[in-house]
């Protein structure tokens, strides 16, 4: 665990970690194996899959769809008190969205170089750096955690391609 997260957190982050990789599952379906969800006082706020084939939209993430709903519904302090749930560390587009919406916290199970490594060739030639948000420090960034679950999603979708 890192960012000094207490044990009583890290159950926390990790059910809800688990339902980022299971949504993750679910897209990979049709789309590529990204999920997130979006808490608030350990509650469900909202969830989103990847649908950029699906869409025929690039921008389609779900890191970027959670950044715009909670700008939209939620204020600023509200938003503050979240946390993003997501199966691999957001992309640049989807980092300075978080950043940007003054999202509180981000957990994430697989960083962008990982992800990178276990697509096909071509599929993720330009993979996120995992300092971005830590660097402007006003996003608390934990992980990777449940590395070894987020990258099994990955290599189900990927081996299967």
């Amino acid at each position: 665990m890192t960012d000094g997260t207490d044990a009583a957190a890290t159950e926390i982050d990790e059910r809800f970690l688990r339902r980022a990789l299971e949504l993750a599952r679910e897209a990979a379906a049709e789309n590529t194996p990204f999920g997130s969800l979006l808490v608030r006082n350990e509650e469900i706020l909202v969830e989103a899959t990847n649908t950029t084939l699906t869409d025929d939209d690039v921008t389609a993430h779900p890191e970027l769809k959670l950044a715009r709903w909670a700008a939209r519904e939620l204020t600023p302090a509200e938003r503050r008190e979240t946390t993003m749930y997501t199966s691999t560390y957001p992309c640049m587009m989807c980092s300075g969205a978080l950043a940007f919406a003054g999202i509180g916290r981000l957990v994430y199970s697989v960083d962008g170089e990982t992800a990178a490594r276990l697509a096909p060739d071509g599929t993720n030639d330009d993979p996120p750096t995992t300092d971005y948000l830590r660097e402007r420090g006003d996003v608390t960034v934990v992980g990777p955690l449940l590395q070894s679950e987020g990258e099994a999603v990955h290599r189900e979708c990927w081996d299967g391609a």
